[in-house]
Protein backbone atom coordinates (compact mmCIF):
# COMPACT_ATOMS: atom_id res chain seq x y z
CA UNK A 1 0.00 0.00 0.00
CA UNK A 2 1.12 3.55 -0.43
CA UNK A 3 1.98 5.46 2.51
CA UNK A 4 -1.06 7.75 2.15
CA UNK A 5 -3.19 4.21 2.89
CA UNK A 6 -1.64 4.27 6.32
CA UNK A 7 -2.02 7.88 7.51
CA UNK A 8 -2.64 11.60 6.42
CA UNK A 9 -0.18 13.74 5.49
CA UNK A 10 -1.23 16.36 7.35
CA UNK A 11 -0.62 14.56 10.41
CA UNK A 12 3.08 15.20 9.78
CA UNK A 13 3.42 19.01 9.91
CA UNK A 14 5.10 19.57 12.55
CA UNK A 15 4.12 23.14 14.59
CA UNK A 16 7.07 26.43 14.11
CA UNK A 17 10.04 25.52 15.71
CA UNK A 18 13.68 27.40 15.66
CA UNK A 19 15.77 26.49 12.62
CA UNK A 20 17.58 23.54 14.24
CA UNK A 21 14.43 22.18 15.31
CA UNK A 22 12.52 22.39 12.54
CA UNK A 23 15.40 20.57 10.96
CA UNK A 24 15.37 17.96 13.26
CA UNK A 25 11.50 17.77 13.01
CA UNK A 26 11.94 17.63 8.91
CA UNK A 27 14.74 14.52 9.65
CA UNK A 28 12.20 12.93 11.58
CA UNK A 29 9.72 13.54 9.48
CA UNK A 30 11.40 11.82 5.97
CA UNK A 31 12.46 9.04 8.45
CA UNK A 32 8.93 8.46 9.14
CA UNK A 33 7.70 8.94 5.51
CA UNK A 34 10.22 6.22 4.73
CA UNK A 35 8.67 3.88 7.32
CA UNK A 36 4.96 4.14 6.36
CA UNK A 37 6.02 3.68 2.25
CA UNK A 38 7.29 0.76 3.71
CA UNK A 39 4.23 -0.30 5.92
CA UNK A 40 1.30 -2.64 4.75
CA UNK A 41 3.98 -4.43 2.05
CA UNK A 42 3.56 -7.98 3.21
CA UNK A 43 0.15 -8.40 4.67
CA UNK A 44 -1.08 -10.66 2.51
CA UNK A 45 0.31 -13.55 -0.61
CA UNK A 46 -1.49 -16.13 -2.95
CA UNK A 47 -0.57 -18.33 -5.79
CA UNK A 48 0.49 -15.67 -8.19
CA UNK A 49 2.59 -13.73 -5.59
CA UNK A 50 4.33 -16.90 -5.21
CA UNK A 51 4.94 -17.48 -8.43
CA UNK A 52 2.51 -20.57 -8.82
CA UNK A 53 1.80 -21.83 -12.07
CA UNK A 54 -0.69 -23.65 -13.67
CA UNK A 55 1.71 -26.94 -13.94
CA UNK A 56 2.94 -26.62 -10.46
CA UNK A 57 -0.91 -26.99 -8.75
CA UNK A 58 -0.67 -30.77 -8.16
CA UNK A 59 1.81 -30.08 -6.02
CA UNK A 60 0.45 -26.88 -4.02
CA UNK A 61 -0.20 -26.87 -0.55
CA UNK A 62 -4.15 -26.31 0.06
CA UNK A 63 -5.83 -22.93 0.22
CA UNK A 64 -6.00 -23.72 3.79
CA UNK A 65 -2.35 -23.46 4.67
CA UNK A 66 -2.38 -20.46 2.11
CA UNK A 67 -4.94 -18.89 4.10
CA UNK A 68 -3.16 -19.96 7.77
CA UNK A 69 -0.48 -17.79 6.75
CA UNK A 70 -2.54 -14.95 5.74
CA UNK A 71 -4.25 -14.85 8.72
CA UNK A 72 -1.08 -14.50 10.78
CA UNK A 73 0.01 -12.13 8.76
CA UNK A 74 -2.73 -10.16 8.60
CA UNK A 75 -2.51 -9.88 12.79
CA UNK A 76 1.06 -8.38 12.04
CA UNK A 77 -0.37 -6.04 9.93
CA UNK A 78 -3.17 -4.56 12.59
CA UNK A 79 -0.19 -4.31 15.40
CA UNK A 80 1.60 -2.51 12.50
CA UNK A 81 -1.22 0.00 11.58
CA UNK A 82 -1.73 0.77 15.48
CA UNK A 83 1.67 1.41 16.41
CA UNK A 84 1.88 3.53 13.25
CA UNK A 85 -0.93 5.06 14.28
CA UNK A 86 0.59 5.58 17.58
CA UNK A 87 3.03 7.20 16.17
CA UNK A 88 1.76 9.86 13.92
CA UNK A 89 -0.86 10.81 17.06
CA UNK A 90 2.49 11.93 19.09
CA UNK A 91 5.13 12.33 17.04
CA UNK A 92 4.23 16.51 16.35
CA UNK A 93 4.63 17.21 19.84
CA UNK A 94 6.76 14.17 21.04
CA UNK A 95 10.26 14.73 22.10
CA UNK A 96 12.87 13.22 19.61
CA UNK A 97 13.90 10.53 21.49
CA UNK A 98 10.22 9.69 22.01
CA UNK A 99 9.66 9.55 18.09
CA UNK A 100 12.86 7.31 17.95
CA UNK A 101 11.05 4.92 20.22
CA UNK A 102 7.98 4.63 18.76
CA UNK A 103 9.76 4.60 15.33
CA UNK A 104 11.50 1.33 16.66
CA UNK A 105 8.46 0.00 18.02
CA UNK A 106 7.10 0.12 14.26
CA UNK A 107 10.09 -1.17 12.49
CA UNK A 108 10.12 -4.04 15.06
CA UNK A 109 6.42 -5.03 13.92
CA UNK A 110 7.92 -4.48 10.33
CA UNK A 111 10.56 -7.13 10.79
CA UNK A 112 7.75 -9.26 12.05
CA UNK A 113 5.76 -9.35 8.46
CA UNK A 114 9.59 -9.48 7.48
CA UNK A 115 10.92 -12.45 8.65
CA UNK A 116 6.98 -14.36 8.66
CA UNK A 117 6.40 -13.45 5.22
CA UNK A 118 9.76 -14.56 3.91
CA UNK A 119 9.20 -17.85 5.61
CA UNK A 120 5.70 -18.39 4.05
CA UNK A 121 6.99 -17.20 0.85
CA UNK A 122 9.76 -19.75 0.72
CA UNK A 123 7.95 -22.22 1.82
CA UNK A 124 5.18 -21.61 -1.21
CA UNK A 125 7.47 -20.65 -3.91
CA UNK A 126 9.30 -23.44 -3.81
CA UNK A 127 6.01 -25.36 -5.14
CA UNK A 128 6.70 -23.38 -8.38
CA UNK A 129 10.48 -24.78 -8.83
CA UNK A 130 12.34 -28.53 -9.78
CA UNK A 131 11.75 -29.23 -6.36
CA UNK A 132 8.04 -29.35 -6.01
CA UNK A 133 7.54 -33.37 -6.64
CA UNK A 134 9.43 -34.45 -4.14
CA UNK A 135 8.08 -31.90 -1.66
CA UNK A 136 4.85 -33.03 -2.62
CA UNK A 137 5.70 -36.70 -1.98
CA UNK A 138 6.94 -35.35 1.59
CA UNK A 139 3.83 -33.90 1.92
CA UNK A 140 2.19 -36.97 1.38
CA UNK A 141 4.09 -39.35 3.94
CA UNK A 142 3.44 -36.40 6.22
CA UNK A 143 -0.30 -37.11 5.91
CA UNK A 144 -0.50 -40.22 5.83
CA UNK A 145 1.56 -40.81 9.36
CA UNK A 146 -1.41 -38.72 11.15
CA UNK A 147 -3.83 -41.00 8.82
CA UNK A 148 -2.24 -43.60 11.01
CA UNK A 149 -2.92 -41.61 14.19
CA UNK A 150 -6.33 -41.47 13.33
CA UNK A 151 -6.93 -44.83 12.37
CA UNK A 152 -5.64 -46.26 15.50
CA UNK A 153 -7.03 -44.27 17.87
CA UNK A 154 -10.35 -42.34 16.38
CA UNK A 155 -11.21 -38.73 17.74
CA UNK A 156 -7.31 -37.69 19.04
CA UNK A 157 -6.51 -35.67 15.68
CA UNK A 158 -9.03 -32.96 14.50
CA UNK A 159 -9.75 -33.53 10.72
CA UNK A 160 -9.73 -30.06 10.85
CA UNK A 161 -5.54 -29.45 11.64
CA UNK A 162 -3.65 -28.74 8.81
CA UNK A 163 -0.98 -31.47 7.83
CA UNK A 164 2.42 -30.72 8.37
CA UNK A 165 4.38 -29.42 4.65
CA UNK A 166 7.74 -29.66 3.68
CA UNK A 167 10.34 -27.30 2.31
CA UNK A 168 13.83 -27.14 1.60
CA UNK A 169 16.40 -25.52 3.28
CA UNK A 170 20.18 -25.45 4.29
CA UNK A 171 21.56 -27.50 7.33
CA UNK A 172 22.47 -31.14 8.16
CA UNK A 173 19.54 -32.97 8.81
CA UNK A 174 15.85 -32.73 8.69
CA UNK A 175 14.38 -30.51 10.80
CA UNK A 176 10.72 -29.52 11.78
CA UNK A 177 8.84 -26.35 12.96
CA UNK A 178 5.59 -27.14 15.40
CA UNK A 179 2.30 -26.10 14.89
CA UNK A 180 2.00 -23.17 17.22
CA UNK A 181 5.78 -23.12 18.03
CA UNK A 182 7.17 -19.51 19.14
CA UNK A 183 9.59 -19.56 16.87
CA UNK A 184 12.61 -16.88 17.35
CA UNK A 185 13.73 -16.93 13.48
CA UNK A 186 9.84 -15.07 13.29
CA UNK A 187 10.75 -12.60 16.90
CA UNK A 188 7.71 -14.81 19.23
CA UNK A 189 5.21 -15.23 16.31
CA UNK A 190 3.22 -19.07 16.49
CA UNK A 191 3.44 -21.66 13.37
CA UNK A 192 0.25 -21.73 12.33
CA UNK A 193 0.91 -25.32 10.84
CA UNK A 194 3.70 -27.73 11.09
CA UNK A 195 6.67 -27.07 8.31
CA UNK A 196 9.52 -29.72 7.74
CA UNK A 197 12.92 -28.36 6.94
CA UNK A 198 14.75 -31.11 4.10
CA UNK A 199 18.43 -30.25 3.60
CA UNK A 200 18.90 -29.47 -0.14
CA UNK A 201 20.93 -32.88 0.09
CA UNK A 202 18.40 -34.84 1.48
CA UNK A 203 15.46 -35.05 -0.48
CA UNK A 204 15.75 -38.33 -1.66
CA UNK A 205 12.38 -40.91 -0.62
CA UNK A 206 14.29 -43.13 1.63
CA UNK A 207 15.46 -40.86 4.38
CA UNK A 208 13.75 -42.66 7.71
CA UNK A 209 14.74 -39.50 9.37
CA UNK A 210 11.53 -38.22 7.78
CA UNK A 211 9.74 -40.29 9.88
CA UNK A 212 11.47 -38.61 12.77
CA UNK A 213 10.68 -35.55 12.16
CA UNK A 214 7.45 -35.84 11.59
CA UNK A 215 7.02 -37.42 14.90
CA UNK A 216 7.95 -34.71 17.03
CA UNK A 217 4.91 -33.10 15.24
CA UNK A 218 2.36 -36.05 16.17
CA UNK A 219 3.46 -35.75 19.57
CA UNK A 220 3.09 -32.43 20.05
CA UNK A 221 -0.29 -32.33 18.08
CA UNK A 222 -1.32 -35.31 20.16
CA UNK A 223 -0.70 -33.56 23.68
CA UNK A 224 1.89 -35.89 25.50
CA UNK A 225 4.86 -33.78 25.49
CA UNK A 226 4.96 -32.64 28.95
CA UNK A 227 3.01 -35.57 29.73
CA UNK A 228 6.05 -37.99 28.34
CA UNK A 229 8.71 -36.03 29.78
CA UNK A 230 7.26 -36.38 33.56
CA UNK A 231 6.24 -39.73 33.11
CA UNK A 232 9.80 -40.40 32.08
CA UNK A 233 11.28 -38.56 34.84
CA UNK A 234 9.24 -40.78 37.75
CA UNK A 235 9.83 -43.70 36.12
CA UNK A 236 13.72 -42.95 35.79
CA UNK A 237 14.41 -41.49 39.09
CA UNK A 238 11.96 -44.78 40.72
CA UNK A 239 14.09 -47.04 39.39
CA UNK A 240 17.52 -46.12 39.74
CA UNK A 241 17.26 -43.49 43.02
CA UNK A 242 19.71 -41.01 40.87
CA UNK A 243 17.89 -37.45 39.83
CA UNK A 244 20.97 -37.29 37.60
CA UNK A 245 19.92 -39.73 35.07
CA UNK A 246 16.79 -39.16 35.34
CA UNK A 247 17.62 -35.25 34.41
CA UNK A 248 19.03 -36.49 31.39
CA UNK A 249 16.69 -38.96 30.19
CA UNK A 250 14.01 -36.34 30.91
CA UNK A 251 15.47 -33.75 28.54
CA UNK A 252 16.12 -36.31 25.98
CA UNK A 253 12.46 -37.59 25.97
CA UNK A 254 11.34 -35.85 22.65
CA UNK A 255 14.06 -37.33 20.53
CA UNK A 256 13.66 -40.68 21.94
CA UNK A 257 9.96 -40.28 21.19
CA UNK A 258 10.57 -39.21 18.15
CA UNK A 259 12.89 -42.21 17.70
CA UNK A 260 10.51 -44.89 18.70
CA UNK A 261 8.11 -43.72 16.69
CA UNK A 262 9.55 -43.62 14.14
CA UNK A 263 10.49 -47.24 14.16
CA UNK A 264 6.63 -47.77 14.53
CA UNK A 265 5.71 -46.46 11.28
CA UNK A 266 8.73 -47.03 9.17
CA UNK A 267 9.78 -51.06 11.50
CA UNK A 268 13.10 -52.04 10.96
CA UNK A 269 14.28 -50.21 7.63
CA UNK A 270 13.46 -46.99 10.26
CA UNK A 271 15.75 -48.04 12.70
CA UNK A 272 18.75 -49.02 10.15
CA UNK A 273 18.17 -45.61 8.37
CA UNK A 274 18.80 -43.78 11.56
CA UNK A 275 21.69 -45.63 13.25
CA UNK A 276 23.19 -44.95 9.70
CA UNK A 277 22.15 -41.07 10.13
CA UNK A 278 23.91 -41.25 13.61
CA UNK A 279 27.13 -43.35 12.50
CA UNK A 280 29.41 -40.66 13.22
CA UNK A 281 33.64 -40.89 14.48
CA UNK A 282 33.94 -42.55 18.11
CA UNK A 283 34.34 -39.23 19.27
CA UNK A 284 31.40 -37.74 18.61
CA UNK A 285 29.06 -41.12 19.15
CA UNK A 286 30.67 -41.38 22.60
CA UNK A 287 30.90 -37.95 24.28
CA UNK A 288 28.16 -36.98 26.53
CA UNK A 289 26.55 -33.50 25.48
CA UNK A 290 24.33 -31.74 28.27
CA UNK A 291 20.91 -30.83 25.96
CA UNK A 292 18.44 -32.48 24.17
CA UNK A 293 20.49 -35.45 22.16
CA UNK A 294 20.67 -38.39 23.38
CA UNK A 295 24.37 -39.91 23.08
CA UNK A 296 24.62 -41.81 19.35
CA UNK A 297 26.07 -44.29 20.93
CA UNK A 298 23.35 -44.94 23.44
CA UNK A 299 20.25 -44.07 21.02
CA UNK A 300 20.92 -46.87 18.97
CA UNK A 301 20.97 -48.84 21.40
CA UNK A 302 17.71 -47.37 22.14
CA UNK A 303 16.93 -48.26 18.71
CA UNK A 304 17.77 -52.08 19.26
CA UNK A 305 15.48 -52.40 22.26
CA UNK A 306 12.77 -50.95 20.84
CA UNK A 307 13.22 -53.60 17.75
CA UNK A 308 13.37 -56.09 20.08
CA UNK A 309 10.14 -54.94 21.62
CA UNK A 310 8.48 -54.73 18.37
CA UNK A 311 9.29 -58.51 17.20
CA UNK A 312 12.24 -57.54 15.31
CA UNK A 313 14.77 -59.66 17.92
CA UNK A 314 16.67 -60.96 14.53
CA UNK A 315 17.74 -57.19 13.30
CA UNK A 316 18.04 -55.76 16.44
CA UNK A 317 20.49 -58.30 17.34
CA UNK A 318 22.21 -57.30 13.97
CA UNK A 319 22.33 -53.38 14.36
CA UNK A 320 23.51 -53.97 18.15
CA UNK A 321 26.69 -56.05 16.70
CA UNK A 322 27.19 -53.83 13.83
CA UNK A 323 27.24 -50.67 16.60
CA UNK A 324 28.82 -52.44 18.94
CA UNK A 325 31.73 -53.25 16.11
CA UNK A 326 32.23 -49.63 15.23
CA UNK A 327 31.93 -47.96 19.34
CA UNK A 328 33.12 -49.70 21.81
CA UNK A 329 33.53 -48.04 24.77
CA UNK A 330 35.81 -50.42 26.77
CA UNK A 331 38.76 -48.58 24.60
CA UNK A 332 37.51 -44.90 24.35
CA UNK A 333 34.37 -42.70 25.65
CA UNK A 334 33.51 -39.70 26.82
CA UNK A 335 30.48 -40.53 28.98
CA UNK A 336 29.55 -40.04 32.66
CA UNK A 337 30.46 -43.61 34.46
CA UNK A 338 26.55 -43.68 35.73
CA UNK A 339 25.36 -42.74 32.78
CA UNK A 340 26.98 -45.88 30.85
CA UNK A 341 27.13 -48.37 33.38
CA UNK A 342 23.32 -47.67 34.10
CA UNK A 343 22.69 -48.03 30.42
CA UNK A 344 21.78 -52.15 30.55
CA UNK A 345 19.07 -51.50 32.94
CA UNK A 346 17.66 -48.01 32.06
CA UNK A 347 17.29 -48.35 28.27
CA UNK A 348 14.78 -51.10 28.37
CA UNK A 349 13.03 -49.32 31.41
CA UNK A 350 12.53 -45.99 29.08
CA UNK A 351 11.92 -47.63 26.13
CA UNK A 352 8.71 -49.35 27.80
CA UNK A 353 7.74 -46.03 29.37
CA UNK A 354 7.75 -44.11 26.47
CA UNK A 355 5.75 -46.76 23.85
CA UNK A 356 4.49 -48.89 26.11
CA UNK A 357 3.03 -47.26 29.02
CA UNK A 358 -0.42 -46.15 28.76
CA UNK A 359 -0.80 -41.99 28.82
CA UNK A 360 -3.93 -39.84 29.57
CA UNK A 361 -3.54 -37.45 26.60
CA UNK A 362 -3.80 -41.00 24.46
CA UNK A 363 -7.30 -41.96 26.46
CA UNK A 364 -5.42 -44.38 28.30
CA UNK A 365 -3.43 -46.27 25.47
CA UNK A 366 -0.06 -46.49 24.31
CA UNK A 367 2.13 -45.16 21.77
CA UNK A 368 2.17 -48.48 20.57
CA UNK A 369 -1.72 -48.89 20.81
CA UNK A 370 -1.96 -45.93 18.81
CA UNK A 371 0.64 -46.61 15.88
CA UNK A 372 1.80 -50.30 15.30
CA UNK A 373 3.77 -52.31 13.21
CA UNK A 374 3.52 -55.75 12.41
CA UNK A 375 5.20 -58.67 11.08
CA UNK A 376 2.73 -58.31 8.33
CA UNK A 377 4.23 -54.91 7.39
CA UNK A 378 7.33 -55.92 7.19
CA UNK A 379 6.96 -58.61 4.92
CA UNK A 380 4.80 -55.83 2.23
CA UNK A 381 7.46 -53.39 2.84
CA UNK A 382 9.96 -56.44 1.73
CA UNK A 383 7.91 -57.06 -1.26
CA UNK A 384 7.62 -53.73 -2.00
CA UNK A 385 11.86 -53.45 -2.17
CA UNK A 386 11.43 -56.20 -4.73
CA UNK A 387 9.40 -55.04 -7.02
CA UNK A 388 11.62 -51.56 -7.01
CA UNK A 389 15.00 -53.49 -7.59
CA UNK A 390 13.27 -55.41 -10.54
CA UNK A 391 11.85 -52.32 -12.47
CA UNK A 392 8.66 -52.15 -11.24
CA UNK A 393 6.79 -50.30 -8.70
CA UNK A 394 5.39 -51.68 -4.93
CA UNK A 395 1.52 -52.49 -5.08
CA UNK A 396 -0.92 -49.09 -4.60
CA UNK A 397 -1.49 -50.81 -1.16
CA UNK A 398 1.41 -49.88 0.47
CA UNK A 399 1.11 -47.10 2.27
CA UNK A 400 3.47 -43.84 2.22
CA UNK A 401 5.12 -44.70 5.35
CA UNK A 402 5.97 -47.63 4.46
CA UNK A 403 7.16 -47.09 0.56
CA UNK A 404 10.19 -45.35 1.99
CA UNK A 405 11.34 -48.31 4.01
CA UNK A 406 10.53 -50.15 0.85
CA UNK A 407 12.91 -47.34 -1.03
CA UNK A 408 15.33 -47.35 1.79
CA UNK A 409 15.89 -51.37 1.15
CA UNK A 410 16.33 -50.91 -2.11
CA UNK A 411 18.78 -48.29 -2.40
CA UNK A 412 21.19 -50.25 -0.06
CA UNK A 413 20.85 -53.03 -2.18
CA UNK A 414 22.53 -51.31 -4.81
CA UNK A 415 21.28 -53.02 -7.52
CA UNK A 416 19.70 -49.97 -8.86
CA UNK A 417 20.54 -46.35 -9.90
CA UNK A 418 19.68 -43.82 -7.15
CA UNK A 419 17.73 -41.02 -9.57
CA UNK A 420 16.01 -43.54 -10.98
CA UNK A 421 14.77 -45.05 -7.91
CA UNK A 422 13.76 -41.56 -6.73
CA UNK A 423 12.14 -40.42 -9.79
CA UNK A 424 9.84 -43.86 -9.76
CA UNK A 425 8.77 -43.69 -5.81
CA UNK A 426 8.49 -39.78 -5.92
CA UNK A 427 6.32 -39.98 -8.73
CA UNK A 428 4.13 -42.78 -7.14
CA UNK A 429 3.75 -40.47 -3.70
CA UNK A 430 3.47 -37.74 -5.84
CA UNK A 431 0.28 -39.16 -7.33
CA UNK A 432 -1.55 -39.21 -3.76
CA UNK A 433 -1.19 -35.78 -3.27
CA UNK A 434 -4.56 -34.42 -2.84
CA UNK A 435 -6.10 -32.59 -5.85
CA UNK A 436 -5.91 -29.18 -6.49
CA UNK A 437 -8.11 -27.12 -7.78
CA UNK A 438 -8.59 -27.29 -11.71
CA UNK A 439 -6.95 -23.87 -12.69
CA UNK A 440 -5.25 -21.08 -11.29
CA UNK A 441 -8.02 -18.86 -11.24
CA UNK A 442 -9.89 -21.81 -9.26
CA UNK A 443 -7.79 -22.00 -6.84
CA UNK A 444 -7.59 -17.84 -6.20
CA UNK A 445 -11.28 -18.15 -5.93
CA UNK A 446 -10.64 -21.03 -3.22
CA UNK A 447 -8.04 -18.92 -1.42
CA UNK A 448 -10.68 -15.69 -1.54
CA UNK A 449 -13.73 -17.80 -0.31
Amino acid sequence: MHAQEVFDASQLNAPFAPDSKRRTRAFLRSRIIGLAARARRLSRMDYNSVGIRPQDLPYVPSPDHFRAANERLALIDREIVRRMRGLLRRWPHAGPQRVLLDIALVERELDRARRAFGLFFEVFAQRGSSFAPVLAAHDVVAMDCYDTVRHGAPGLLPRAILPPVSYMEHGYSPATMRRGAILSRLLGERNPFPIVRIPWDRDNPWQPVILHELSHNLQADMSIWNENKIAVARRVLGGSGDPRLASIYSRWHKEIFADLAALLLGGPAAAWGLAQFLAHPGPRALTFRPGVHPTGFLRVLLLTEMLRRMGFGIQAGRLEQVWRRLYDPSRFHRLPAFLLESAGSMIPTVVDEIAYQTRRNLAHRALADVISFRREDEEAIQCGKRRLIEGGLPDRSLPPRHMVSAASYALNSGLLPPTLLSQRVVARLAERHPPAPPTLSAAQAALAA
